[in-house]
């Protein structure tokens, strides 16, 4: 069996010192087809009208009429909107070219010489949403460049500046020093159907524009693909062909309004082998208004953990539950004084609705969350023991609190530049302290990077507030002036972060 994996998409051509960066790529869905025009072309052409007298008609009455879309209008206008971006980024390197002096002496290759670093290039595209410059992209374009360079339609180029990014969502926004650029308007992805035409248009360096024409062939997607914990993933699933540099490129249906931005391919090959994926438009257009308007993602917390009642639960749970019928959220738990809590949810409730909407997988439940902001109110149907009731959670900030967050805000996981987990009962046991957050990695450029912090050192405290869980370290938003913990050897060690 061929094993199937996730493609990183938008990999352009590099440079002579460079080698080949990748990004992901997605595809999204289209609007109702305007047939007026092609209804009078074939009505003019009259094609099933008998050709002869005599001719058998019995069948004429049960064959279609030929009707397509009319993409043109879309195309045309929307291909003028869709950027290319030029990521630059620095990769390390190893020592260069070897001295015979200390190779004779039999010291390694590189020897006294140090690292370097080398330049790479790679690309994606973008989607043109206001006039005055800004501009939506994937947020894996852009991670980690050190420049970026947008390409327009008509052959101008421009440095751009990042605005602000969520590798939740895999969105970024940037901004180009332009007037009177073309746009393309957001549509809704709501009012997508099963069937409906999309166009997927990119601009990879090789090229100035691609489009391809596919439908909508599922909606609220999850892969499992964006490495975010808190990753919101509801894809637009299209089978409009995507290739390498289309990653950030638009979705748009027939009427040239964005649905979506397209993300990643599912393929076992490296290339397009019939499923593309796109962020839908209700999720980008609230983070780039969340990054315009403070720069940073205001994230909508409900406060349970969760399961979808699918076959899998019934099977593994259902009988001990009690619960025998497939549809809707299981609550597993509930965060103390979070939102959920306050509204009066409990352990075992089933969530049928979320404003109206059912919910019956994770990845819509998840979508219709990850859309709205903290202080919006969230209406809920929900079941518990066999009685329906409606329920209003006031949704909360990842502090806890229903205020938005500002620029001050730190996020600090974020901050940090890692991948944590909850120390384990075992470790904390053994180092007998009551809890604690292990780092499992950590990332270039973060605190945790210049401060040398080491893989498995278990933080403890930040800021001289306790840390027992990740949950803990989450909900602060203070910025961090030290990170208190230990090492598995039992070496304790402070950190003082100067900025």
């Amino acid at each position: 069996m061929i094993k199937k994996t996730f493609s990183v998409l938008a990999i352009a051509a590099l440079s002579a010192a460079s080698g080949i960066a990748g990004a992901w790529c997605v595809g999204n869905y289209l609007e109702e087809e305007n047939h007026t025009a092609r209804k009078a072309h074939f009505a003019d052409k009259n094609i099933f009208t008998p050709e002869h007298k005599g001719a058998d008609t019995r069948f004429a009455s049960a064959v279609p009429t030929l009707e397509y879309p009319d993409l043109t209008y879309a195309a045309e206008n929307a291909v003028k909107a869709v950027v290319n971006i030029e990521a630059t980024k620095e990769i390390a390197t190893r020592g260069g070219s070897v001295d015979p002096f200390f190779e004779f002496f039999g010291f390694p290759q590189g020897y006294g010489q140090g690292g370097g670093k080398r330049e790479a290039r790679a690309g994606g595209s973008g989607v043109i949403i206001s006039e005055d410059g800004y501009i939506v992209t994937n947020n894996h374009v852009i991670e980690d460049a050190t420049k970026l360079r947008v390409k327009l339609y008509d052959g101008r180029a421009f440095d751009a500046k990042v605005i602000g990014s969520d590798p939740a969502t895999d969105v970024a926004l940037l901004r180009i020093e332009a007037e009177k650029l073309p746009t393309i308007p957001f549509g809704s992805s709501d009012d997508l159907r099963l069937g409906e035409w999309v166009l997927a248009i990119g601009y990879p360096m090789d090229l100035q524009s691609t489009i391809t024409a596919g439908i909508v062939s599922a909606k609220a997607r999850s892969l499992g693909a964006l490495n975010d914990r808190h990753g919101i993933e509801s894809f637009i699933q299209t089978d409009a062909a995507v290739n390498p540099g289309n990653s950030g490129g638009a979705l748009v249906n027939t009427r040239g309004e964005l649905v979506g931005i397209n993300t990643i391919i599912k393929t076992s090959t490296g290339s397009y082998v019939g499923y593309s994926f796109a962020v839908p438009e209700t999720i980008v257009r609230k983070v780039v208004m969340d990054l315009k308007e403070s720069g940073v993602v205001q994230r909508a917390v409900l406060g349970i953990s969760f399961r979808a009642i699918d076959q899998n639960f019934i099977d593994e749970m259902g009988k001990e539950l009690g619960i025998d019928k497939i549809g809707g959220i299981y609550v597993a738990s509930i965060v103390e004084d979070g939102a959920a809590s306050k509204a009066g949810l409990r352990k075992g409730d089933i969530i049928e609705e979320v404003d109206g909407v059912e919910v019956n997988d994770s990845a819509i439940f998840i979508e219709q969350i990850g859309k709205r902001r903290p202080g919006d109110d969230l209406k809920l149907k929900v079941r518990r023991n066999g009685e329906l009731r409606t329920m209003t959670a006031t949704l909360q900030n990842r502090s806890g609190e229903t205020a938005l967050l500002s620029r001050e805000d730190v996020d600090i996981v974020a901050a940090l530049g890692g991948q944590f987990a909850t120390a384990s009962e075992r470790i904390c046991r053994q180092l007998d302290i009551r809890g604690g957050v292990e780092v499992r990695a950590v990332k270039r450029g973060g605190l945790l990077e210049r401060a040398r912090v080491k893989e498995g050192f278990i933080i403890t405290h930040i800021n001289d507030k306790p840390v027992h869980r990740l949950e803990d370290m989450e909900r602060m938003s203070d910025k961090i002036g030290s990170i208190d913990g230990i090492y598995p050897n039992g070496r304790a060690s402070s950190y003082m972060i100067v900025e």
